[in-house]
């Protein structure tokens, strides 16, 4: 299974950044969210993802 790359802001390093280990996650009303670590300094990051259309 190959990784897929996900951009996210670190606010330690002040840039966007491409995550690493990155986990999918939902967060508290349910919207979809990514997890991961900058790839240079190691802070936790989070990036909300757009929420999947539902088939009526």
């Amino acid at each position: 299974m190959a990784e897929e790359t996900i951009i996210g802001y670190c606010v330690k390093c002040k840039e966007k950044r491409e995550m690493k280990d990155v986990k999918h996650v939902e967060i508290k009303p349910g919207r979809p969210a990514a997890k991961g670590i900058c790839t240079v300094c190691g802070t936790g990051m989070y990036k909300i993802l757009p929420s999947a259309k539902k088939a009526a």
